[in-house]
């Protein structure tokens, strides 16, 4: 009974140690990725409405339609 509880309480020591030497930024890239995520959508949603601006949409189709005529 003894050895087995030796046992016991010398792998949960094992998986204690494990664990408390694990990476703390572990995991932060999924995160990371989110977050950049968002601020890709968000940024898009803004260049959206910016081009379809009345005075942005002029400028742009004047730039294209000169660049077409060359």
């Amino acid at each position: 009974m003894k050895d087995t509880l030796l046992y016991y309480q010398a792998a949960l020591h094992g998986k204690l140690l494990r664990l408390t030497e694990s990476d703390p930024e572990e995991g932060m890239a999924t995160a990371e990725y989110a977050i950049g995520t968002i601020a890709a959508a968000a940024f898009a949603g803004v260049l959206l409405v910016v081009v379809k601006s009345g005075g942005i949409k002029a400028a742009l189709t004047a730039l294209i339609k000169q660049a077409l005529q060359i």
